[in-house]
């Protein structure tokens, strides 16, 4: 090899390492699961944490499902906590692997917020295996005023792994409520046991699910660029959130330290949160036939 072609292969390599090393330097683009094996897998218990208020604040939000492409940018102000959901797997059927790493990491803190009625109406259908063999029929709802806004947060200072953080940050839910049309669902019974790892030790619990409350659907908050592998599975992240009922428990609370995942609220200081017994479950679910992708 000559001189020249040698002092080209070292200036390469040292590229190479000073992309890997120097902070903010361009990286390899995030990957992402796929939309229907990813959405169809995730189901959050939602705890109730009242009591805490973050720093005043004003977003911007976008819709992304497609369904819901043609309603328009809204702002809305950031009001006090309320709840944190967290992932959970059904009756024991764990996610299979590749699915169940991103799952796993799936913590979304939910703060109020208010906006105007959309009265969009639509027709839901359970995407979770579980639940669709429990034969539990489509749902015909009209979608309200938005109630709250779920964002990505971790649990005691436990991050994902690298390339699954660059997935789940971007997950933000805008929950609207629901007028539920229709003859009522029966309530049916579940088990719930946890799949992150901060929480992985607390027992099952068994739960009596009820009517959808809430449906929360996939938005951006301006200044969160979003790469495009990401988008196109969060997109499809639909979740109608439904009242449960639980047995009392014997077990005590758990005190958590919450710290902010999305890049647009990264300043935020870390929250305290403690958390007992679920109140809601939520289940992924399509809207009006749109089925996210398989691939």
């Amino acid at each position: 090899m000559s001189r020249r072609s040698t002092s080209r292969c070292f200036a390469a390599l040292a590229s190479l390492l000073l992309v890997a090393v120097l902070p903010g330097a361009a990286t390899a683009a995030p990957g992402a699961p796929p939309p229907l094996p990813f959405v169809s897998q995730l189901d959050l218990s939602c705890y109730r944490t009242e009591g805490y208020k973050p720093p005043p604040t004003e977003l911007t939000l976008k819709h992304l499902n497609p369904v819901l492409g043609d309603l328009p940018v809204e702002t809305v102000k950031l009001g006090e906590r309320q709840q944190l959901c967290v992932p959970v797997a059904k009756n024991g059927a764990i996610p299979p692997p590749g699915i169940v790493d991103y799952v796993r990491w799936v913590d979304l803190s939910c703060y109020r917020i208010e906006g105007r009625a959309v009265d969009f109406p639509l027709t839901l259908s359970h995407l979770n295996p579980v639940v669709q063999k429990l034969g539990i029929q489509d749902s015909h709802v009209t979608m309200l005023s938005p109630e709250q806004l779920c964002v990505p947060v971790a649990k005691n200072g436990k991050l994902p792994p690298p390339e699954i953080l660059s997935f789940v940050r971007h997950i933000d839910l805008a929950c609207y409520t629901l007028r539920v049309l229709g003859i009522p669902t029966i309530p049916f019974p579940l088990t719930l046991g946890h799949l992150n790892p901060v929480l992985a030790d607390r027992p099952k619990v068994d739960v009596k699910v009820g009517n959808a409350r809430q449906l929360c659907v996939p938005v951006a908050k301006r200044g969160d660029e979003i790469p495009p592998e990401v988008l196109g599975t969060v997109q499809w992240l639909d979740l109608a959130k439904a009242d449960i009922s639980t047995a009392p428990s014997v077990v005590g609370p758990v005190t958590l330290k919450l710290t902010h995942l999305n890049p647009v609220l990264s300043h935020f200081p870390s929250e305290a949160a403690v958390i007992t017994e679920p109140v809601q479950l939520g289940l992924p679910v399509a809207k009006n036939g749109k089925i996210p992708p398989r691939e």
